[in-house]
């Protein structure tokens, strides 16, 4: 039963903010894309740059971690390097990232109890490390377009025992909107703009005609 008297326009707790969340990406290289089947590979790496620079418009932390990049697995995605040069990524041995204590101690630094995490593959190094990371403590919250499976099944069946697990599954663009969640919050609201209008197709385009009949109308 709702109590009406206590009733508020305040946000939920469980939402995202750009204060309490750290985004976390995982394995976005070569090797493991070349097994990655799920959805389109293209899509997959446009939606992992989306949500890297939607990091990067609310300063975000983030953690970049790569799996046996001079050995096995290669570089990390050159569009995610050219948002983030100044980020060194995490090179580990371990498929669960959640086991290699730098990570967790880098996760640990930023003080953020919520985690946003992707990367590939979906059913291996994103559900192993969400379900650890859930497990002692933390919300994640898993955007799925910037993650990939071997195959559809292996993706769809990570998500579901994620989910089932207290994982919450969203999008890039979904997270970057809940980050922003106010377009009376000014700071942000040109460079989200300018996210949405390079990523966001028909949203996109639905926004530069919106910014453009503005400038349109202020300038007549």
């Amino acid at each position: 039963m709702v109590n009406t008297a206590a009733v508020k326009a305040n946000p939920a707790s469980s939402l995202l903010s750009p204060t309490n969340s750290v985004l976390v990406l995982v394995d976005h290289q070569p090797q493991m894309f070349f097994a990655t089947t799920s959805a389109d590979r293209g899509e997959i790496i446009n939606a992992t740059v989306r949500l890297a620079k939607a990091a990067k418009v609310f300063d975000v932390p983030v953690v970049l971690s790569t799996v046996a990049s001079k050995s096995f697995s290669g570089p990390m995605l050159p569009q995610l390097a050219e948002v983030y040069p100044d980020i060194q990524p995490i090179d580990r041995t371990t498929m669960n990232c959640w086991e290699d204590q730098r990570v967790v101690d880098a996760v640990k630094a930023t003080g953020r109890p919520k985690i946003v995490m992707a990367g590939l593959w979906t059913e291996v190094c994103i559900a192993l490390a969400s379900l650890s990371a859930v497990e002692q403590g933390y919300e994640v919250h898993v955007p799925t377009d910037a993650c990939g499976g071997v195959s559809t099944d292996a993706h769809e069946n990570a998500v579901k025992r994620m989910v089932q697990n207290g994982v919450v599954p969203t999008t890039w663009l979904t997270t970057l909107l809940e980050w922003q969640r106010d377009w009376g919050r000014t700071e942000t609201y040109d460079p989200v703009a300018d996210v949405v209008m390079e990523h966001a197709g028909a949203y996109g385009v639905g926004v530069a005609y919106a910014r453009a009949m503005v400038d349109g109308h202020s300038a007549g």
